[in-house]
């Protein structure tokens, strides 16, 4: 049965940018959100879901990636029927080393850029739960994006999860070499698949500009910072 406002759900809050997470949960509690607690880190986070025990946690996946994923999943093995809520400024989730898979069952994932209100978040918080209930496959949930929006999520979907993983390694400042060595390749195929995701992404060859930096400034934008 899914939450109503008479008898709203106890939400946890867990995002480690100090602004978003109090702009948050002042919103969601004008909008009759019951936020039981606020986390900026793990530990916090750990120790307000143990004494509280919210109905649901709301975290922005900023939070380290596979750090956030790994705290739900812990949670998860605690309290089976936790409603799971995750907001991300990056649509594919890939781009934290994340697959499908990894992300508990009946999650929510809301894209933040595309929400225009917060009847979507509140919406997505709702349905969390009964998700939790019937083991449904995680599910995004965003409102209508722009036409540029949806160009550059396409673009990101057309990535191999093999060229996914060689941009976030070579974003980590990783070179060809240890690049192979991590994926058990040579680097003749690792210089190949670099060539492959510049020329997807439409980078011509140009002398002056390192390439590298060029696709780690790209996938760093990907990431969540704002795009121009």
């Amino acid at each position: 049965m899914v939450k109503t406002l008479a008898n709203p759900a106890r939400v946890l809050l867990v995002n480690d940018d100090a602004f978003e997470l109090a702009t948050m949960s002042a919103s969601l509690r004008l909008h009759s959100i019951n936020v039981v607690g606020e986390a900026a880190n793990v530990f916090v986070a750990e120790n307000l879901f143990n004494s509280l025990q919210p109905e649901v946690v709301m975290i922005d996946l900023q939070f380290s990636g596979e750090e956030a994923v790994a705290l739900l999943q812990k949670f998860r093995r605690v309290e089976p029927d936790l409603g799971i809520v995750i907001t991300t400024s990056c649509p594919d989730l890939r781009l934290f080393g994340l697959l499908e898979k990894n992300i508990p069952h009946g999650s929510k994932i809301i894209l933040k850029r595309s929400v225009s209100d917060l009847s979507i978040i509140t919406y997505a918080l709702s349905e969390s739960i009964d998700s939790a209930h019937d083991g449904s496959a995680m599910k995004w949930i965003s409102a209508h994006s722009a036409v540029h929006e949806n160009s550059f999520i396409s673009i990101l979907s057309d990535l191999t999860d093999i060229q996914i993983e060689t941009l976030r390694l070579v974003a980590q400042g990783l070179s060809n070499s240890e690049i192979a060595r991590i994926r058990y390749v040579s680097e003749k195929s690792v210089e190949q698949i670099v060539a492959r995701i510049a020329q997807h992404l439409s980078i011509s060859p140009d002398r002056s500009r390192n390439l590298r930096v060029i696709l780690a400034g790209e996938y760093f934008k990907w990431l969540g910072a704002p795009r121009h």
